[in-house]
């Protein structure tokens, strides 16, 4: 507890002598030497076109108003074949990612590539924020007011609107994959049951819903030190970790709490096993992506609290404004519909979905059928692994296929 309040302090009075000109973030050593390919032109220019893939690039307008970029690769390299019978599939990213995440590796280890050579229309979301999807109707990202939202809201609003998009130019229901965060918003959504009816079955990798037993040691001490926290005192309403303050911010959680920071990767999702070096400079020159400060504070929260509800205001009279209630409604994983196929794929290196807490979780469904329940433990696996892993094709994808071809 000391040393979190002693790291709060030394960030809030950082924050205010810092220069924004001068500063640098922890990635700062990869500016000046970034690897050939980015997505500056899009996604399916960059990353899939290139690999000889049809690709759309599609956007979708959630209801409260913000434009989010979309991915559609409709068939697989050797030919469409009966599109009517391609069924779809929505992928969801991390946090403080895109779905460039998922296309880092050669074409034949990149997840959404193999799922259309497999005979499905894949479809990959990127959420409010990240760079593809920072546009509104009427708000700039560089307003305060467009970073005003959480993870709530990618329940609310980013996941129904990319599923209403889907079922209503396919017809179809909706394979769901999810990785991390991706993880999350699925839960708390089909826990609220406004999606199931598009839904077909989901995939769940690295779940995340409940952190109390993370053990990244930056993660967890950025949550206990309201890293967060400090970053709204000093009105920073987006998260760039990309960014002077922020990435200054993290430089001193890490000299306070005697971190090496140099592998941030490692630092934050555990000691992957299986990523090749280029992909991990790949991924340095695409990623991070922002977020906004609320949803780092509501990820706090959940760290914290040990609870999965919806963001806390922190105070009864603002809860009560907003929920009725003084303190924040909890989402009720258990009402996920029992009948709903569900696979869950997690490593015993991962210190984000560390393993008790997805125990946890998996707990949670003991009374789901147990004929549309799948799960997977690879005991090598960090959280990186599942989305970046030279070997996650053998080990975990070829799974995913068979299991969505199973409930289809």
């Amino acid at each position: 507890m000391a040393l979190s309040g002693s790291i709060l302090l030394v960030l809030i009075f950082f924050a205010f002598s810092i220069n924004p000109l001068e500063a640098r973030g922890p990635f700062d050593r990869f500016s000046r030497n970034p690897p050939q390919r980015t997505a500056a032109g899009g996604i399916c220019a960059s990353s899939v076109r290139i690999h000889g893939y049809k690709c759309e690039e599609h956007d979708v307008v959630t209801q409260d108003g913000y434009i989010l970029n979309m991915q559609r690769i409709p068939a697989g390299r050797a030919g469409a074949g009966d599109m009517t019978k391609r069924q779809p599939v929505l992928i969801q990213h991390g946090i403080l990612v895109d779905g460039m995440s998922w296309l880092l590796n050669p074409a034949d280890q990149n997840l959404p590539l193999i799922l259309a050579d497999q005979g499905f229309d894949v479809w990959m979301g990127n959420t409010r924020g990240t760079r593809f999807s920072r546009r509104h109707k009427y708000l700039s990202p560089h307003q305060p007011a467009f970073w005003n939202w959480s993870w709530d809201e990618l329940v609310s609003f980013d996941l129904p609107a990319m599923f209403d998009h889907i079922h209503g130019l396919t017809g179809q229901k909706i394979h769901y994959l999810g990785h991390s965060l991706g993880t999350l918003i699925g839960f708390a959504s089909f826990s609220e049951k406004g999606l199931v009816d598009k839904l077909r079955s989901a995939a769940m990798l690295s779940p995340i819903a409940y952190l109390s037993h993370m053990t990244t040691a930056l993660g967890d001490i950025a949550a206990r030190s309201f890293l967060a926290e400090a970053t709204a005192i000093i009105g920073l309403a987006e998260f760039n970790p990309k960014s002077g303050v922020v990435g200054d911010f993290i430089k001193v959680i890490c000299h306070e709490a005697g971190i090496d920071c140099y592998d941030l990767i490692a630092v934050i999702t555990g000691k992957n096993c299986c990523l090749n070096a280029s992909t991990i400079d790949l991924f340095l020159a695409n990623e991070p992506q922002s977020t906004s400060t609320k949803n780092m504070i509501h990820l706090s929260q959940t760290v914290r609290d040990k609870v999965l509800r919806k963001y806390n205001y922190g105070t009864s009279d603002y809860n009560m404004k907003h929920y009725g209630q003084p303190f924040p409604p909890a989402y009720n994983i258990s009402a996920i519909p029992h009948d709903l196929p569900l696979f869950f794929s997690y490593g015993g290196l991962d210190c984000l979905a560390d393993v008790t807490d997805v125990k946890f979780l998996i707990d949670q469904f003991k009374f789901h059928d147990v004929d549309k329940i799948e799960v997977q433990f690879v005991r090598e696996y960090a959280h990186a692994d599942f989305i970046m892993g030279v070997t996650a094709k053998d080990v975990v994808y070829n799974q995913v296929a068979t299991f969505f071809k199973r409930h289809a």
